[in-house]
């Protein structure tokens, strides 16, 4: 099986759809369990995200995505310490 060279965009829209599933998982888990509600710890990560309306909903639902980019930006910066830091073969293959 040849390697296969990651690509930023794929992977960032797979995290970001994690991360947007992740989010709609967590608020309906508070809205279910509201004694084991865990959005102290994610609020400080989404600004301007309040329990809840609709509109708060979906600025929290975007922001989840948008950090999905933030996150998958280790695809290129891996790229670019494979090409740095590679340990390259001595000698015929």
């Amino acid at each position: 099986m040849a390697n296969r060279r990651l690509e930023y965009l794929p992977v960032a829209l797979a995290v970001g759809v994690f991360l947007a599933v992740s989010f709609v998982a967590c608020v309906a888990w508070d809205a279910i369990f509201p004694d084991w509600a865990m959005r102290s710890a994610w609020a400080p990560f989404l600004p301007g995200f309040e329990w809840l309306s609709v509109g708060s909903f979906l600025l929290g639902l975007v922001e989840s995505f948008a950090y999905g980019f933030w996150f998958a930006l280790v695809v290129p910066t891996a790229r670019w310490m494979n090409r740095r830091f590679a340990i390259r073969p001595v000698g015929p293959a």
